[in-house]
């Protein structure tokens, strides 16, 4: 069994019943679809909502501009939604928004206020923001909830950094990509205990697709390339990335799941699975 940790359902180009079916086909069952507009928050609801299998965030993109921001109480009263599962996408981003970029680190703080609130975790986005990404993540406490470094392409200084603070890592389609080094000696040297598998579709698709639309089905390639990276067979990474899914996310645990989540092996401290007896949040 595969997670898609990180989509954006709503923004594929094909149908979304049939790109979930072919996922299915491909050993994907799981998909979170990460939120990064609040205006389109109910629309993607509305794409969402017929699939027992699909989890959701809500959150505000680093480089969104927006006449209004989102106040902690807007981001409370969205996450109240049964099928919300984290806070996110938040974070900071150098690399596309210039100038003073403060009034980001004030979205990604009010976004960790809600997290912690809610009690639920973080989806990071950080891109040329190593530092100020971390130094905010440490100043709010953000490892009281945690959360996932998603789309990871920075090095080995900020994983661990990150996973000090309670943070997953999470690899895109771009791990498989020839000049990826930096972040293929990551995915092939950090802890698999700690590391989650994303598509980010319809962006950054994988090789053979690099290039094309991307979709859930293709995290399969992302999970084939890591476990080549680190010499052990793709069922390794699907069952560990998929048990730290559901670790991490808890209340993605439903009922129409357990039997998956019963096949999965006993994993990290005190052996539990993850649903382990931790009472869903």
């Amino acid at each position: 069994m595969l997670v898609d940790s990180h989509c954006h359902l709503d923004q594929l180009e094909n149908n979304v019943s049939d790109a979930i079916q072919f996922a299915k086909q491909q050993g994907v069952e799981y998909f979170l679809c990460v939120c990064i507009t609040l205006k389109d928050f109910p629309d993607m609801m509305k794409v969402i909502e017929p699939y027992q299998n699909v989890s959701a965030s809500v959150g505000l993109h680093p480089n969104e501009q927006v006449e209004e921001e989102p106040t902690v109480d807007d981001l409370i009263q969205l996450a109240q939604n049964k099928k919300v599962i984290a806070i996110g996408e938040t974070g900071l981003d150098y690399f596309r928004s210039q100038g003073d970029v403060e009034w980001q680190r004030v979205r990604f703080r009010r976004h960790i206020h809600a997290a912690k609130t809610v009690g639920k975790p973080l989806i990071i986005h950080s891109r040329q923001a190593k530092d100020d990404t971390i130094q905010i993540l440490k100043e709010e406490n953000a490892a009281a909830v945690g959360g996932v470094l998603h789309c990871f392409t920075e090095d080995m200084d900020m994983a661990k950094a990150a996973m000090d603070l309670n943070f997953y890592i999470s690899f895109s389609g771009i791990v498989t990509f020839n000049n990826a080094k930096e972040i293929q000696r990551v995915a092939k040297e950090m802890p698999l205990e700690r590391m989650l598998i994303e598509t980010d579709s319809p962006y950054l698709a994988p090789v053979p697709h690099r290039g094309k639309s991307n979709q859930p089905a293709y995290v399969r390639y992302v999970a084939e390339c890591i476990a080549k990276l680190r010499g052990v067979d793709i069922e390794i990474i699907a069952e560990q990335t998929t048990t730290n899914f559901f670790r991490l996310f808890r209340s993605a645990v439903m009922t129409s799941y357990k039997s998956c989540l019963e096949s999965l092996p006993t994993q990290g401290e005190g052996g539990r699975r993850p649903d382990g007896g931790i009472k869903n949040t």
